[in-house]
């Protein structure tokens, strides 16, 4: 198993492209100008995609999944209860997203400084979602381990909200990318809307310490990692 990283100039997001022995391969979180250098990655390696990956709705992690998703053609997954995030990027983002032309909101600067229209924002066509809806008002606060049946892949979607509702670390072969949820040191903030503080807490106690501490972590911004040196020194971690 190999991880290919291609870092967006917006919000420095990361965009994995996880490839297996036979080639095939999945990109996780699709971030704003990361199309070109994945597809190019993909066609000089001659990978077999199988699927575009969202590890939650935020924008900076989404905003190529449309021209990705068409250009590779593979579906889209992503947790159910992130999937309406996709059609309106800005306002799901609360004070970082704002009015897509207003030139003083923080997503409307990075993308300007970053050479993409802020009003050029497209969602993609064939989204495949998994998990209870955020409707279903019985649904449980966190959903099962979700085997998503990718060829070539045993590649698993764990629910981990906090950070947004449908927060989902994907887990295969020693590997958690865990997007906004767990970073090098530091966890997603819980401020923006559908985050909430009480619920990450959760998700760190009972999903993210109990992963396998020689699991490597593959955050959706910064450095890489390993469970066994957060739970040592990430001070979000500590005593759990």
């Amino acid at each position: 198993m190999d991880v290919l990283t291609v870092i967006s100039a917006v919000f420095g997001a990361r965009s994995s492209v996880l490839v297996a022995d036979d080639g095939a391969c999945v990109v996780v979180d699709a971030g704003a100008r990361v199309a070109d250098a994945v597809v190019a990655a993909v066609g000089e390696r001659g990978l077999h995609p199988r699927a575009v990956v969202l590890t939650h709705g935020h924008v900076d992690h989404t905003w190529g999944a449309a021209e990705l998703s068409r250009r590779l053609e593979v579906p889209v997954h992503v947790h159910a209860r992130d999937a309406y995030r996709l059609a309106d990027p800005f306002g799901t983002l609360g004070v970082l997203g704002g009015a897509p032309h207003d030139p003083s909101g923080p997503l409307a600067q990075a993308l300007a400084a970053a050479g993409v229209d802020p009003s050029s924002y497209t969602p993609p066509q064939d989204v495949r979602t998994f998990g209870t809806s955020r409707a279903d008002e019985s649904a449980p606060e966190r959903d099962d381990d979700v085997a998503l049946g990718l060829e070539g892949f045993d590649l698993v979607a764990r629910h981990a909200p906090g950070h947004t509702e449908g927060s989902t670390l994907y887990l295969t072969e020693g590997l958690a990318f865990t997007g906004d949820v767990l970073f090098a040191g530091t966890v997603g903030r819980t401020d923006l809307p559908g985050g909430d503080p009480q619920v990450m807490e959760r998700t760190l106690r009972e999903v993210v310490a109990r992963l396998d501490p020689a699991t490597h972590v593959v955050p959706g911004h910064g450095p890489t990692s390993v469970i066994a040196q957060e739970l040592a020194t990430n001070p979000f971690l500590a005593h759990r």
